[in-house]
């Protein structure tokens, strides 16, 4: 029970990261600052710590998928 909701908690933060990353025309990360630092040069490091963030917790979410496949595989 507790890796489902850790699953379901874990893939709204993937999505809200997501929508947060700059993409072609701009994103959400724009209203903390991103878009001026990053047309100046390089990726700023609101970027790079998203980026950063992101990446942690689509691991994690990984290894709830991971977690929860064995435990339902152990109860069959």
């Amino acid at each position: 029970m507790g890796f489902s909701i850790a699953l379901i908690v874990f893939s709204l933060l993937l999505m809200l990261l997501v929508l947060m990353h700059k993409g072609k025309g701009g994103g959400l990360s724009d209203m903390f600052g991103g878009g001026m630092a990053s047309s100046v040069g390089g990726s700023s490091v609101a970027e790079r710590n998203l980026d950063r963030i992101t990446v942690v917790i689509g691991l994690l979410w990984f290894a709830c998928i991971v977690v929860l496949g064995l435990l339902m595989k152990s109860n069959s």
